[in-house]
């Protein structure tokens, strides 16, 4: 028999489920640290961790860290009301996550449309907000700026209407590709640099997105494309971090920059080479130009 060996660091890992404002069940895994400053650490849609493979360990030798499934991903219950999948909805869960974890002082780490979930659970409530990291996300209306137009607003309706449909024939299109297929269609089309990241850390995303149910995505998706922080980002009363890569084509650089002038105390890290999986491709520059900041102003 064969035992698996596992760091200090993880066996302390502790894993439960917060309760969402419908008693929806939210996966929560959670790791102190030499600081009492919690690292909350939230996903893009279709995610369920694959781009914090290593700030979890980075981050969590300055501070404790903490991570969580969005409702109807991961390990988290399908919403237990099914219209409760907006913006709104996932910064609420965000909220109840930070209550469930003893509302200790707290970095808002967000990536892709986890910016927006952040941006709105510190509108929900920004106590014990100390500082945020916005990672390759936008303030909102995404689907009008993917890929630089609003194409994708324009088709996701009729996406939206063939699902609901054809529901079996929109789950075999969505899920039939397989993983190591789609990463070389990612890569051959520079969604990603394959040079800079391993497959084993990107696979982790295509295995989990065929199985998010594909109508909820659909309609999370056209809720995150209406949806705006954009009134709130001058009002904003903490050090900000926005981390852009300049080959990011799901939310383009240009979004950053805006999104960075538009907060008082925000900073902008644009990585070179880039694309929407920076914290992959460049672990160690992204992880050091976060525990700079958060250093820079005593977090």
């Amino acid at each position: 028999m064969t035992t698996k060996r596992t760091t200090p660091a993880e066996a302390r890992v502790e894993e439960s489920f917060a309760l969402g404002r419908d008693a929806t069940r939210l996966y929560v895994r959670y790791r102190p640290g030499p600081s009492t400053t919690l690292a909350l650490l939230t996903d893009g849609l279709v995610c369920d961790g694959f781009i914090y493979k290593y700030l979890w360990t980075d981050l969590g030798r300055k501070l404790s860290v903490a991570h969580w499934n969005y409702r109807g991903h991961g390990r988290s219950a399908l919403p237990a009301d099914p219209r409760c999948i907006d913006v709104a909805a996932h910064a609420s869960d965000l909220d109840a996550v930070r209550r469930h974890l003893g509302d200790p002082p707290v970095v808002l780490v967000g990536h892709s449309f986890g910016t927006q979930v952040a941006l709105e659970a510190y509108r929900i409530r920004a106590t014990n907000v100390r500082a945020m990291v916005l990672m390759d996300g936008s303030f909102g209306k995404v689907t009008h700026t993917f890929h630089g137009t609003d194409l994708l607003a324009s088709v996701l309706p009729n996406l939206l209407d063939f699902a609901g449909r054809h529901p079996k024939i929109a789950r075999a299109l969505w899920s039939r590709l397989p993983a190591r297929a789609a990463i070389r269609i990612a890569a051959l089309t520079g969604e990603i640099d394959a040079k800079a990241v391993r497959v084993e850390d990107i696979e982790p995303y295509f295995q989990h997105a065929a199985h998010v149910d594909f109508p909820m995505f659909l309609r999370m998706l056209l809720y995150a494309g209406e949806h705006s922080a954009e009134d709130m980002l001058s009002r904003i009363d903490v050090p900000v971090l926005v981390i852009a890569g300049d080959r990011d084509s799901f939310t383009p650089p240009y979004v950053a920059e805006a999104m960075a002038r538009a907060i008082s105390k925000a900073e902008l890290a644009m990585i070179p080479g880039g694309t929407h999986i920076a914290p992959l491709e460049h672990r160690r520059e992204v992880a050091d130009r976060i525990l700079k900041f958060l250093a820079a102003h005593g977090v």
